[in-house]
């Protein structure tokens, strides 16, 4: 059986472009790859820590000091679960202040773990996690493709498909709206024009 991973980091709620985008993919996933489970996961409404001088004790072996950070610490160790355990996985990632949102950030932070998802050996490091299909719902006020004069400000899908890659997702489908803040008729054919790229996807 298909698992779907499907991972949200706007603070629009139900004016994320983003959101809405993500759960088109899924459906059409879902469509692709009949009786697919899908694991959620909402970094707004059900937030890790961010990583603290607590939870570097930890890693060095020392105690959980408290039940938060030990709920905490098993709260990361369940994303890298739910990343081995997925198949394909769909991430939300709208642009904030040029780089992705602090709760995407803190969930990269968790899964970014030597010895787990990427090692070290004689020629660098090598990303763990494998043969999974990733697709990016990428939503940006402005415009920051192609030949755009605002490209070198691009933060949020550069970072991204970096840290993607350190871990092993290198099959990476980005579907991108952005001009999002030009007004509402930029805004609907950005919106317009993913949900054609994700309706055309193919399994």
């Amino acid at each position: 059986m298909t698992t779907i991973l499907h991972i949200d980091s706007s603070i629009l709620g139900a004016y994320s472009v983003s959101r809405e985008l993500t759960a088109d993919i899924v459906a059409r996933q879902n469509a692709l790859h009949p009786g697919a489970k899908v694991v959620r996961r909402d970094l707004v409404a059900d937030a890790a820590m961010h990583l603290s001088d607590a939870h570097m004790a930890v890693f060095q072996g020392g105690e959980a000091g408290s039940a938060a950070l030990g709920q905490d610490l098993a709260t990361g160790s369940a994303y890298i679960d739910e990343l081995f355990a997925a198949d394909i996985i769909v991430i939300g990632a709208p642009m904030y202040n040029f780089s992705i949102p602090t709760q995407l950030k803190g969930w990269i932070d968790r899964v970014c773990v030597a010895g787990r998802t990427f090692k070290y050996g004689a020629n660098g490091p090598e990303g763990l996690v494998i043969g999974k299909k990733v697709f990016v719902a990428s939503a940006r006020g402005g415009i920051y493709s192609g030949s755009s004069p605002m490209a070198g400000l691009d933060h949020q899908e550069t970072y991204l498909l970096t840290a993607l890659a350190f871990i092993g997702l290198t099959d990476v489908t980005i579907i991108r709206a952005e001009g999002l803040a030009r007004g509402d008729e930029s805004k609907a054919a950005a919106v317009a024009s993913a949900k054609l790229q994700i309706e055309a996807l193919a399994a």
